[in-house]
């Protein structure tokens, strides 16, 4: 994981916000390494973690751009998206097949050199990417061992 998502998750740990892991990095975790353009963060959509976010996001140095107002991480739907491949950052506050509750109970919590990273479990993955059935996913479903 690049500094800046190092740097980024930690201000995400100081302000408490209730992101997970998915995506490629999660994948990376659970399976084995493999190329990713961007760290996929699926954001709790709730008016409190919204907050929290927005404390995050000041502490990083990052302004909200392209009509993102803080209300869109409290509902789900929202993606927001920030620089460029092979170092973006893609927020989300949905994952398919998937409801955020569930999947925080069952995250896998890792101390990545001090900094807590809250990764999807397997199995919430595994159900994520045959919900979404993209080329991607289905190859990600092969490297986790779970080809159909």
């Amino acid at each position: 994981m690049n500094s800046d998502y190092r740097d980024l998750l930690w201000c995400f740990a100081e302000a408490e916000v209730r992101y997970l892991v998915v995506g490629g990095y999660a994948v990376i975790f659970h399976a084995e390494p493999r190329f990713t353009a961007d760290l996929d963060l699926w954001i709790e959509p709730a008016p409190d973690n919204a907050d929290r976010v927005m404390r995050a996001f000041s502490e990083f140095g990052l302004p909200l751009t392209g009509g993102i107002e803080p209300d869109d991480f409290a509902r789900p739907g929202t993606q927001y998206m920030i620089g460029v491949a092979p170092c973006a950052i893609d927020f989300l506050t949905t994952v398919p097949g998937l409801e955020f509750p569930g999947a925080w109970e069952n995250r896998v919590v890792v101390d990545d050199d001090g900094i807590p990273v809250n990764y999807l479990c397997r199995s919430d993955l595994v159900t994520a990417k045959k919900s979404a059935d993209r080329q991607r996913d289905r190859m990600d479903l092969e490297l986790l061992g779970e080809e159909e």
